[in-house]
């Protein structure tokens, strides 16, 4: 099978690769640097080739000897991440050299799984590893629910894992595949920092619910993209009527309490604890 002109192989395997990979895929020391001399490729660190249009965030990463790590690797992939800040996440060599970039977050340890050379990106495991040391803890708790959400890996092959780290083991010992999403993740680990007991996805009435505190006390959760016609608005109603008539009381936080105002989302919980909302009217 004949192979495709440099350049056309590069794009195919994501625009950046280092000269020992393309040599064995069967490139040329020629081949390259005529890709270079013609302007469709750029040589980065004498060893790295970038074509022009390559990803701006992984090219970061190689400028600086490194590679994409923690949110930077986790939002690439699809992963919830936290809203970004703009900086890029690089893991390097513990012996590497001083790291200068005010757009970068440097890593400087080690995951607990072993890299191939010439990689652009840390494998899940590590990146999993840095994003629990280097995220707080309700957001690096919600990174890792995502990507046992997508099928990526097993909770019970995390927990295996010699992680090294405290913050890592923790999260994996916790870690469930309940939340549906980032925003439930955190709203979990938030509700049981408040040393409440939560369970998640508990059908009532024939609907879903994201978290029940007690037994009458039900939360959904309101993403930001919720709510984006009035049919949808009209059907939370006739639930939320449906339950509040079976005894239930239902509270719902959007996107933004969540993440943005937890305060006023855990002064709201402990009052409605505080008046036995969660708890099964007495029988006489």
């Amino acid at each position: 099978m004949r192979r495709p002109p440099f350049t056309a192989w590069l794009r195919e395997n994501g625009g950046i690769a280092h000269s020992a990979t393309a040599r064995g895929a069967g490139y040329s020391q020629r081949a390259m640097a005529d890709a270079v001399a013609a302007g469709r490729v750029d040589r980065v660190r004498r060893s790295w080739l970038v074509t022009r249009d390559a990803d701006a965030v992984a090219r970061s990463a190689i400028e600086v000897g490194g590679r994409l790590t923690c949110v930077s690797a986790a939002a690439r992939w699809g992963l919830w991440v936290p809203p970004s800040d703009g900086l890029v996440h690089v893991a390097v060599k513990p012996t590497a050299s001083r790291v200068e970039g005010g757009s970068l977050v440097v890593h400087w340890g080690n995951g607990p799984m072993p890299v191939p050379p010439h990689c652009v990106e840390d494998p899940l495991i590590d990146v999993l590893f840095h994003v629990a040391r280097c995220q707080s803890r309700r957001d690096a708790f919600a990174v890792w629910e995502s990507a046992v959400r997508l099928g990526m890996v097993e909770p019970s092959e995390l927990a295996r894992v010699m992680w090294r780290s405290t913050a890592a083991a923790d999260i994996a010992e916790h870690l469930s595949a309940l939340s549906d999403s980032g925003l439930e993740s955190i709203f979990v680990h938030g509700v049981r920092a408040l040393g409440l007991a939560v369970r998640q996805q508990v059908w009532i009435d024939g609907h879903p619910l994201d978290a029940v505190i007690g037994e009458r006390l039900l939360v959904q959760l309101d993403g930001f993209a919720h709510h984006s016609n009035a049919q949808d608005r009209r059907r939370d109603i006739r639930a939320d009527a449906r339950l509040a008539l079976r005894g239930f009381t239902t509270l719902r936080f959007d996107w933004y309490q969540v993440m943005f105002d937890w305060a006023f989302v855990e002064r709201t919980l402990l009052l409605a604890v505080a008046q036995g909302l969660h708890l099964a009217p007495p029988r006489f």
